[in-house]
C-alpha cells in the first residue's frame, strides 16, 4: 500500500468523465500504445497516451467512455503531448480502463 493521504490531499485530484473520440497508433512510444483525444464537454478536448493495446482494439475504444486525472502537468512522450492521465486496473500487462456503468455527461466530476 501506499502513504497514507488526507482527504484534502485526495479532493485536489481532479476526476473527470470524457469520451473518446479519436485513436491512433503511437509506434513512438517504448511500449506499445495508443494516442487518444478525448472529449472532456465544458472542460475541452485533451489528449492522451495509453498502454492499452492488449485488451482494445482502437475500433473498440472509439466512444467509450473513460475516467481521467485532468489536472496533471502537461508531459511530453516522445513528440506528443499527453494532458490527461486515464486510469485502469493494472493486472500484469493489461490496463482493464475504469468507466460509469452507465453514460453521462462529458465532464461529470467523479468523487
Amino acid at each position: 500500500m501506499s502513504d497514507t493521504i488526507t482527504f484534502e490531499d485526495f479532493t485536489k485530484v481532479d476526476l473527470r468523465i470524457g469520451t473518446i473520440i479519436e485513436v491512433n497508433d503511437f509506434p513512438e512510444a517504448r511500449h506499445p500504445a495508443y494516442q487518444l483525444t478525448i472529449d472532456f464537454g465544458d472542460l475541452g478536448i485533451k489528449k492522451s497516451s495509453a498502454q492499452i493495446t492488449t485488451l482494445y482494439t482502437e475500433d473498440a475504444l472509439l466512444g467509450k467512455q473513460v475516467v481521467a486525472v485532468v489536472n496533471f502537468p502537461k508531459k511530453q512522450i516522445a513528440k506528443f503531448m499527453s494532458e490527461c492521465l486515464i486510469l485502469g486496473a493494472v493486472n500484469g500487462k493489461d490496463v482493464i480502463l475504469l468507466n460509469p456503468e452507465n453514460k453521462v455527461k462529458n465532464g461529470t466530476i467523479v468523487s
